[in-house]
């Protein structure tokens, strides 16, 4: 009854089954284990009326034309830029740390003199990562680093990661730059925003074809059967030689034969409070203090006249049982190996695609997932 099968209806998933329903004209079967599709994008009206994503906050970004303009096709956009503050020895600064941090946290002098110094050496507007300036001759310059690593970045990795830094692949520090620049935004992508409708609505518009069968609240083990010993799949216990895309944790799919691959999940906590608004930007982060990670109002992102706000606390924590859902994949050396390990699994069987965070253990924004599954769809299917 169906050409293909797509586990998964996060961005991964939902692109390829609407290529190929839409694009190819094939029938698709997506299985989603959850009682909603967009996983972790998935957002709802709060009874507030605020717009709160369910999984934490996802903004939009990215310079990639062929994934803005793909999504558009779905949803207008609201601009927004996002904000990030970090609290740090008392003070609120803008993240990235910029020369605006570097302003309010140093003494006057001595933060001209840096600035001054890394004008000097990079371009203006330049992310530098903490670990190249770590590597450079400048006493003031390693210094900087080394305070930007022990007040923003060390901590916080402890909390959401419950490993130090060393033990993480150079990917995870990365992500924390120094921003040679004044530019208080989060991101200096081309485009920005998020979905006038949210991403609920767009992953609804995405999927709205009859070629596409949908069955929610189903777990892909319990009709997708992969037979180490012959290399055939089956579903519905009948075998199956049309493609299937993964794009759920290997280790599941493979009853964790070679242990189970280690993700990190979120405890998220939201409150409901009698202000018209809690704090200044939209997320703010807690690198030293406290259990939680980070907060995020929602109203800064999805504007709504109403004198109540909802907040979302994100504490981590190791995901211990199929309850908890997987956010992030912990790269570290061993867990890495241990990946490469179902992917040879997945070698054994022609038809089986693994794609997105998940399935291949990578750290994907939604704009790398959507460019991902239509490069996919066009080596696999065009």
């Amino acid at each position: 009854m169906f050409d293909c099968v797509v586990v998964g209806s996060g961005f991964s998933g939902a692109v390829l089954a609407e290529r190929i329903a839409n694009a190819r004209r094939k029938r698709v079967l997506m299985v989603e284990k959850r009682p909603h599709l967009g996983g972790n994008c998935a957002d709802e009206r709060h009874s507030t009326g605020i717009l709160v994503h369910k999984y934490g906050p996802h903004i939009f970004h990215t310079d990639n034309k062929r994934a803005f303009d793909y999504v558009s096709r779905f949803t207008e956009w609201i601009p927004y830029q996002h904000k990030v503050l970090a609290y740090v020895d008392g003070n609120t600064i803008p993240l990235p740390f910029n020369l605006n941090s570097l302003e309010m946290l140093f003494p006057r002098d001595l933060a001209r003199r840096i600035e001054l110094k890394l004008l000097a050496r990079f371009s203006y507007g330049t992310r530098v990562s903490v670990q190249d300036l770590l590597r450079e001759d400048d006493e003031d310059l390693r210094m900087l680093a080394n305070y930007v690593f022990e007040k923003i970045f060390k901590n916080y990795t402890l909390k959401q990661w419950d490993l130090p830094p060393d033990q993480l692949s150079g990917e995870v520090m990365a992500r924390v730059p120094i921003v040679v620049g004044k530019d208080n935004r989060y991101f200096q992508d081309r485009y920005q925003g998020v979905p006038a409708e949210g991403y609920s609505a767009v992953f609804g518009r995405m999927l709205n074809n009859p070629r596409i069968h949908i069955l929610l609240n189903t777990d892909a083990r319990s009709i997708l059967n992969f037979d180490l010993e012959s290399g055939k799949t089956f579903v519905f216990g009948q075998e199956f030689r049309g493609l299937v895309f993964y794009t759920g944790a290997l280790d599941d799919l493979f009853d964790r034969v070679y242990g189970p691959l280690q993700y990190r999940s979120l405890d998220l906590r939201f409150e409901t409070l009698e202000v018209a608004h809690f704090q200044e930007v939209a997320t703010v982060n807690y690198p030293n203090d406290y259990s939680f990670t980070r907060i995020t109002e929602f109203k800064h992102i999805h504007p709504f006249e109403t004198n109540r706000t909802v907040i979302l606390k994100e504490y981590p924590k190791a995901r211990e049982t199929e309850a908890d859902v997987p956010y992030y994949p912990v790269l570290s050396v061993q867990e890495v190996d241990k990946h490469r390990k179902y992917i040879e699994l997945t070698k054994r069987f022609p038809n089986l695609v693994p794609l997105g965070r998940l399935a291949e253990f990578k750290y994907y924004d939604m704009d790398d997932a959507i460019e991902r599954a239509l490069t996919v769809f066009e080596e696999v299917l065009m």
